[in-house]
């Protein structure tokens, strides 16, 4: 595969800023163009970003309609009426319920939990829902993770005498449903500083203005709760910066020292009791364990994992999860394979910019999203992939880098039931017979909105840098930067005219990687580095011919040492004249 080096240079006004952070960090000046692409502007932003503090997040009241939330959810208080507390089935969604479940456990017992099955009912909210709700005595239905385009349902609901309080992330439509409070940054009108927040990142906001609003100072028994905050970021992919990052460094500290009784045996099983947890173990790890519940059976075990105090319960549920976590992975990979066989016997009509959009109609509803993920990333354009569901052709899609899917899926709307989503991920439904229409004007909307280089295999490259420079010092300033995530991604750097040391080696099964020991130009300090999947280097390698590289810096600990490597992400034969857009093949 072809990847384009880009190694942006910081203009004018930025390098302004970097000439006026660099003091702060005298032996390693790389770190302030670092916080200089990340938006710091000044020695406080610095401070803030690298000491975050609770008291950095925003007042709840400051979002709209957060005022009428809290007043209908105390009188529902008040009036002893029944609340049903419903979600979305995925990580976002099941953590946002048992979040505001567990919180207002405390201090009300008249309460139930909701979550849709994904087959019989789909996403958002349900008419079997309401009518279930009515039978049992419902009338406050607090909505996390969707609900935002659910106007029909909650005409329905109100009809039947029951209020809705949606607390949604995701983008409105023109046309908002008439529910008693709508808690959702990115409403047009809405003031709210931060835009970015996760599903149960709206949640956490609501019940940290009900516990203003009834004078509750003490914050431990909501701030006990970021560790599900910090796993709905991270599974959601939202960005990691501001108020998010806020909440996933509280809540990472919190995962890391003493979780929810429910996440603990997911640790457990994950293999990773013991270990430092990161954003990448929630994505890889932990996220698709809880994920799978709702995928492959329902999500209403991932509530009851997520709520119960009982650790014995936790983990037999928990050894339930992992299992369809297993099934999900086996199906994952059939039908991954065959959508890859679909596209491949097809694959002239891909050449330019276009989208791919692949149907069949035994797929998996709950697989999908991760195949149109997959798909999206091995071909580099924006993919759909649609199943047959309840008599529609129902699906995911996902995007590249820096396009908005939301939106091109939005201009074929007069072909779809239902649509949702953010810019980097939409859930659809359409009849059988739009598709092939579908297909073509999607088609012709990517055509001539994305870039050429959004579809093209690029690495972003943030920094050069010797080998001499990552010293302890650097290391230190560097863990400040986590939690690593979208738009906080871990650093990309590049060292230029390295050579083999001698001892590199190939290593696997099929000797596929590079084991890499080498000097740079310098010539002093010896790195060690992992190439995964790069064997053709080796010749060009072992002939002690100077190579580029770049890499993150991966920190590895075992009891108490640490050691550093280098996880290459690209190599290239160095010229005098190669420049960060130079092409490696």
């Amino acid at each position: 595969m072809i990847s384009k080096w880009n190694y942006l240079p910081l203009t004018s006004e930025q390098r302004k800023i970097e000439e006026q952070l660099v003091g702060m960090f005298p032996n390693c000046p790389s770190i302030a163009r670092l916080l200089v692409q990340r938006g710091m502007k000044s020695e406080a932003d610095v401070r803030a970003f690298f000491s975050p503090s609770l008291s950095q997040m925003p007042d709840p009241f400051l979002m709209k309609d957060m005022d009428k939330a809290v007043n209908r959810l105390n009188r529902a208080l008040g009036a002893k009426e029944k609340i049903m507390i419903y979600g979305d089935y995925d990580v976002d969604g099941t953590t946002a319920v048992a979040l505001v479940y567990r919180y207002l456990q405390n201090f009300y017992s008249n309460l139930v939990y909701y979550i849709p099955t994904r087959d019989d009912e789909g996403y958002g909210i349900s008419l079997q829902s309401i009518d279930y709700a009515q039978s049992i005595g419902v009338t406050l239905i607090i909505v996390l993770d969707c609900g935002i385009k659910a106007i029909p349902e909650i005409a329905y609901a109100k009809s039947k005498g029951i209020d809705f309080i949606v607390c949604d992330h995701h983008v409105p439509d023109d046309e908002l449903p008439d529910a008693a409070a709508i808690l959702n940054p990115k409403l047009d009108d809405d003031h709210y500083p931060y835009k970015g927040l996760s599903g149960c990142g709206v949640g956490y906001k609501f019940m940290q203005g009900f516990a203003m609003s009834n004078g509750i100072s003490n914050m431990y028994d909501l701030e006990s709760m970021l560790d599900l905050v910090a796993v709905s970021i991270a599974a959601d992919i939202v960005p990691l910066t501001g108020e998010n990052r806020v909440m996933a460094y509280f809540g990472l500290r919190r995962l890391n020292n003493n979780p929810n009784v429910g996440l603990r045996s997911i640790i457990r099983l994950c293999g990773l009791s013991g270990k430092e947890l990161t954003i990448s173990d929630i994505i890889f790890k932990i996220g698709p364990r809880i994920n799978a519940s709702g995928r492959m059976e329902s999500g209403q075990e991932s509530v009851e994992l997520l709520v119960t105090r009982n650790s014995a319960k936790a983990y037999e549920i928990s050894k339930r999860i992992d299992q369809y976590n297993k099934d999900r992975k086996e199906l994952d990979r059939q039908i991954t394979e065959e959508a890859n066989e679909i596209i491949e016997r097809h694959i002239q009509k891909l050449e330019g910019r276009k989208p791919i959009v692949i149907y069949d109609r035994n797929w998996h509803k709950g697989i999908i999203g991760i195949v149109a993920s997959r798909l999206a990333e091995l071909y580099f354009r924006p993919s759909v992939v649609l199943t047959f569901s309840n008599g529609l052709a129902t699906g995911s899609s996902r995007s590249v880098r820096g396009f908005d899917v939301y939106t091109a899926i939005k201009s074929c709307r007069d072909l779809l039931e239902n649509f949702g989503g953010h810019t980097n991920a939409v859930g659809l439904s359409m009849r059988e017979e739009n598709i092939p229409e579908f297909r073509r004007r999607l088609t012709a909307y990517v055509e001539s909105h994305i870039q050429a280089e959004q579809v093209t295999p690029s690495i972003e490259i943030d920094s050069e840098l010797s080998f001499e420079e990552i010293n302890g010092h650097f290391l230190k300033c560097m863990r400040q930067f986590n939690p690593f995530g979208p738009e906080n991604q871990k650093p990309v750097f590049i060292t230029r005219s390295v050579r083999d040391y001698g001892t590199s080696k190939l290593v696997g099964k099929k000797l596929e990687h590079i084991k890499l020991e080498m000097v740079d130009s310098e010539g002093g300090r010896i790195m060690n580095g992992i190439a995964f999947n790069m064997a053709e280097h080796m010749d060009y390698i072992k002939e002690q011919k100077p190579f580029d590289i770049c890499y993150t810096i991966e920190e590895n600990k075992h009891r108490n040492t640490t050691t550093v490597q280098l996880l290459i992400k690209g190599i290239r034969p160095h010229t005098d004249d190669a420049d960060g857009s130079a092409v490696d093949s």
